[in-house]
């Protein structure tokens, strides 16, 4: 059941927690398997991945560990196409997408990554945050796509943490965590807190610093402040959170 824009009563978190916290990483980087992971099975934290099979295929044992090992992998499409604007993505631009063309690449990535890995993903991350297909006139939104291929779809650089009574789950916000120290991500952990909302943090690749990285230092920290009971954080993966709202 999809949760409606309709406000509903007041959502309460499990074992009495004030928030919800989730940790994504786009792209299929090397980097989240090779250190990130490790770093959170050490404090026995899952996170959500989103990854593109061509991105994963050299390091495929890797990447099935980590959903063995409780890690959500999700869908980030195959070719990553975003506007043409991008130079990089100007061969895979998604004005000359179509609603059908997407469906096919949705549906075919969730059937190669079935292959590699033996999940089938629930959650996609839309890539760059961009959500149409087609030009100008011919614009169009594949939210309803997502809607119907699966549980969540989840945004970029977006400016807010989600409130659980009144949101889309095709339209999930994720606020960017690359490149930023504890200091500027525990603002917006409090202003969560206290309105009781989900705050979906992403980010890229995973290390001591560099450009669209999330430093292990950074993550070390704000693990160590969620899992402090005082604070009253509910860490957990974009799907797990995803179901436990559809309840």
């Amino acid at each position: 059941m999809q949760l409606s824009l309709k406000a509903q009563n007041k959502v309460t978190w499990p074992k009495g927690k004030k928030m919800a916290l989730s940790l994504t990483f786009d792209d299929g980087r090397a980097s989240q398997v090779n250190v990130g992971t490790a770093l959170l099975d050490k404090y026995g934290v899952k996170a959500t991945l989103y990854v593109m099979p061509n991105a994963i295929e050299k390091n495929v044992a890797l990447w099935k560990k980590a959903a063995e090992n409780g890690h959500e992998i999700g869908n980030h499409s195959s070719l990553q196409p975003c506007s043409g604007n991008f130079a990089w993505s100007r061969n895979r631009a998604l004005e000359e997408y179509t609603l059908e063309k997407m469906q096919k690449e949705l549906a075919e990535s969730n059937e190669q990554l079935h292959q590699m890995i033996g999940i089938k993903p629930e959650s996609f991350a839309y890539p760059c945050g961009q959500k149409f297909v087609g030009n100008n006139e011919k614009t169009q939104s594949y939210v309803p796509l997502v809607f119907q291929l699966f549980s969540s779809g989840r945004g970029w650089r977006d400016e807010a943490p989600n409130d659980p009574a009144y949101l889309n789950m095709a339209q999930l916000t994720g606020v960017e965590m690359d490149g930023k120290n504890f200091d500027e991500i525990l603002p917006m952990i409090k202003d969560a807190s206290e309105k009781g909302y989900w705050l979906i943090l992403g980010g890229h690749e995973m290390g001591k610093g560099g450009n669209q990285t999330t430093r292990l230092s950074m993550l070390e920290d704000l693990i160590r402040y969620a899992q402090d009971p005082q604070h009253g954080i509910w860490i957990a993966p974009v799907r797990e959170v995803t179901k436990y709202l559809k309840q």
